[in-house]
């Protein structure tokens, strides 16, 4: 896949994400039932981590080839390990 076709999957990908999120606080104005509204936002957060993701492949296979091919590698994977500790969480 191209940089653009991943570029357009992920930008797809984060207007699911800003549906679901448009219908979760619909759903709260609505006073919808609480569990139903719970899985709305695991949901929600499963699609968000799935973009993650794929940034996170397009940066391994690009940036991070790229820094070791230049020497830079093992400061690029110390910067990944610091953004991953965060997305962990």
């Amino acid at each position: 896949m191209s940089k653009e076709e991943d570029k357009k999957r992920l930008v797809q990908r984060l207007r699911r994400v800003e549906g679901q999120v448009r219908g979760i606080q619909r759903m709260i104005e609505e006073e919808k039932d609480c569990m139903d509204i719970l899985v709305q936002v695991a949901a929600a957060r499963a699609a968000l981590d799935k973009v993650g993701l794929g940034i996170f492949e397009g940066h391994s296979r690009s940036c991070i080839l790229r820094a070791v091919q230049n020497e830079q590698g093992e400061q690029a994977i110390d910067e990944l390990m610091g953004i991953m500790t965060k997305f962990m969480k």
